[in-house]
């Protein structure tokens, strides 16, 4: 794991809330492309329902962060894509099974009008640095 330094409100700045504002790491960086909610053989998970699609979603991300030999904790940035922004709920419920509070990454959220496939709700992607 690398050595993280978390800025959750410099001076001047609103306090954030459900995010860090800064997060600083020395190592290796990982860029983990943005995820959907499809299981190991590619099939949809959760049509229609947010809350199972953000579980799977971040099912990806840890085998994908595993896979590059890092753990959620190595995480300093999480973008999240919705359709629909009534959907950070869910994200949030489904992420705070993989991060506490008081580890939480800088984040953005963006609705869009549409991702790859209109059955998605949700495309997650995430930014590590792990330790030499």
């Amino acid at each position: 794991m690398s050595e993280l330094t978390r800025i959750p409100a410099p001076d001047g700045v609103a306090p954030a809330t459900a995010y860090t504002h800064v997060v600083m790491g020395t190592g290796r960086f990982v860029a983990i492309s943005g995820q959907l909610a499809l299981d190991e053989d590619g099939k949809l998970v959760g049509e229609g329902d947010a809350t199972a699609q953000a579980h799977q979603v971040f099912e990806n991300l840890r085998r994908c962060l595993t896979a590059a030999g890092a753990t959620f904790d190595d995480v300093i940035k999480l973008t999240f894509y919705v359709t629909d922004m009534a959907h950070m709920p869910a994200i949030r419920t489904a992420r705070a099974t993989h991060i506490p509070d008081d580890r939480l990454p800088a984040a953005s959220a963006v609705q869009v009008a549409a991702l790859v496939r209109p059955e998605f709700l949700m495309e997650i992607e995430a930014f590590a640095v792990i330790a030499e």
